[in-house]
């Protein structure tokens, strides 16, 4: 009989993109996905399906959002990606002649592996996945490689909604789209940003703090348990304590009394004696929900952008681009390096680099946890999925390399979390408080003094969409105005919009997308409340609607009837 393992691993893979179909192209649109599906998805389909052929199930805890499940379904998506490629195979066929022509040799042989690379994407999209790589991540699922969890619908950034009609919204949109998609019922949930808010007498951070009263608004944890979800994620410094307050907080008052009221009254019990390598049940919902906790030591080597191994001077530059094309020649060279500075990419120095890295980060999980005290510990290591492949050309290799390592390792057993749960349930209940994964731990990133506008947008719509949801039975028209109502709100309600601006990276995309969702709203209200009146719709309006539901068409299934409280 085998020995027992020391304690358990799991990858947790979050991939997420917003809505763009439709909504743009290069540099900001439909570019994103396709460079995410040529760099990541399909990659790590490649290295999950491999590893499967060498007889190892990989056991990733996989989360696919549902708004990027909506647009990987899309056959508008198929086709713009075949595109996508042939473009991309062009460039790489072109560059190898201007190189040659220079008498670059060591370019033009990275351009033919770029052909090469795209070559085979198109090939894998058409013959292995036949274009479908939602069902090619299904099968995987199937076969027992994966577990395949959820995330809110579009991303919306729950811990800040006014309304529990908006999360309730959100999550059974989820769960919905989930099961059409995967063909079962997720059991855990990726909080968008792992933003989380306990049961507490709540506020609205921006409106005049001593004109509204408080109101009690339950734990995000019992919204979650009502949607069939039993566990959830959060960073590490919501159960071991720590300071949460970001930059922003002392500058936006709103967000700074939001954040001393939860402290006051959710205040975390007992957090010194807690380990974050074991789940923990979460406040009091029914049914019980629990939380993993990322690991903090195994983050470190792959997030730091001074000492995690993406920033090692071998692997491919993600920044510096040749145009016409776009594609990348240069190695890192050093974390600190201008873009003149960087060197040439040399792929026959990747393979020490990924043996070294794989090498390292799977002792680091081996001897963690054979020093942890807890029974049974487990190690959960998540990531954006886009990480892998796209920001770090060498992510999906190096993911492969540990998982094979681990396989291997007597003391160390691979598991995806709700495998996990089955098997050891947690034995205590962990108080949490307010606080997300971004910079600071609590909400700054997302509401700050760039932002505030978009959350007055949202906060309005709320509130307009409650009156409607509230009001007599509507007519057939009138229902479908309210669903493109709801759509329209939950693509504005995306925590990406904020992100963006925040950070500066496409703030006028993200600006152009908020306004033009609530232009989209506020004239389907309108319509709305025209019919609800016995008016008749013009005809220029139900043409606008139609071009609308034809747009923004995802979760087709969308009922009405999810925008109430769970």
């Amino acid at each position: 009989m085998a020995a027992a393992p020391q304690g358990y691993f799991t990858f947790v893979l979050h991939s997420h993109l917003p809505y763009v179909l439709d909504h743009g192209g290069w540099p900001h649109g439909t570019d994103w996905i396709y460079e995410a599906a040529c760099e990541t998805y399909l990659p790590l389909l490649q290295t999950f399906r491999q590893l499967l052929e060498e007889g190892l199930a990989p056991r990733v805890t996989l989360g696919i959002s549902p708004v990027l499940a909506e647009q990987l379904a899309d056959g508008a998506f198929t086709s713009g990606l075949n595109d996508y490629l042939e473009i991309k195979i062009r460039a790489a066929h072109d560059n190898a002649a201007e190189f040659e022509a220079a008498g670059r040799g060591d370019l033009a042989a990275l351009a033919e592996a770029w052909r090469d690379f795209y070559g085979a994407a198109r090939a894998d999209l058409e013959a292995r996945w036949e274009g479908d790589l939602i069902g090619a991540f299904r099968a995987l699922q199937e076969e027992g490689a994966l577990e395949l969890i959820t995330c809110a619908a579009t991303h919306a950034y729950l811990p800040l909604l006014a309304r529990e009609e908006s999360i309730g919204l959100q999550l059974r949109a989820a769960v919905a789209s989930h099961r059409r998609h995967f063909g079962r019922d997720p059991a855990g949930v990726w909080l968008p940003e792992c933003a989380y808010r306990p049961a507490y007498e709540w506020r609205n951070p921006l409106a005049p703090w001593s004109e509204q009263p408080p109101r009690p608004r339950p734990g995000l944890e019992e919204a979650l348990g009502r949607a069939g979800l039993s566990y959830f994620f959060v960073d590490t410094p919501l159960l071991t304590g720590g300071r949460a307050l970001g930059v922003y907080a002392s500058r936006f008052e709103g967000l700074r009394r939001l954040y001393d009221q939860m402290r006051a009254e959710a205040e975390p019990t007992g957090a010194a004696g807690l380990t974050p390598r074991r789940p923990y049940y979460v406040g009091a919902a029914d049914p019980a929900v629990a939380c993993f906790v990322r690991d903090p030591e195994t983050g470190l080597v792959v997030w730091s952008g001074e000492h995690g191994y993406p920033g090692d001077g071998w692997y491919l530059d993600f920044h510096k681009k040749h145009f016409p094309g776009g594609l990348r020649y240069w190695r890192v060279t050093a974390a600190a390096a201008g873009l003149e500075a960087k060197e040439v990419y040399e792929p026959a120095r990747v393979p020490t680099r990924l043996t070294e890295n794989a090498d390292h980060f799977a002792s680091l999980v081996a001897e963690t946890l054979a020093a942890e005290e807890a029974s049974a510990p487990i190690l959960v290591a998540p990531y954006d999925a886009e990480l892998f492949g796209h920001w770090w050309h060498e992510g999906p290799s190096w993911l492969g390399e540990v998982l094979r390592r681990l396989d291997a390792a007597p003391t160390v057993e691979l598991v995806t979390c709700g495998a996990y749960l089955e098997r050891f349930p947690p034995q205590e209940v962990a108080a949490l408080p307010e606080g997300s994964w971004g910079e600071g731990g609590f909400h700054h990133i997302w509401l700050n003094d760039d932002t505030a506008w978009s959350w007055r947008l949202l906060y309005e719509a709320e509130e307009e969409l409650a009156e409607v949801a509230a009001g007599e039975a509507r007519s057939p028209l009138a229902d479908r105005v309210f669903k493109q109502s709801l759509r329209e709100f939950m693509l504005l309600a995306a925590s990406d919009w904020q992100f963006l601006i925040t950070t500066g990276s496409a703030r006028d995309y993200a600006e152009n997308r908020l306004r033009g969702h609530h232009e989209a709203l506020v004239r389907l209200l309108e319509l709305g409340a025209r019919l609800r009146e016995g008016g008749a719709a013009p005809e220029n309006e139900t043409a606008y609607l139609e071009q609308l539901e034809q747009r923004d068409r995802p979760f087709p299934d969308l009922d009405p009837q999810w925008f109430s409280p769970l």
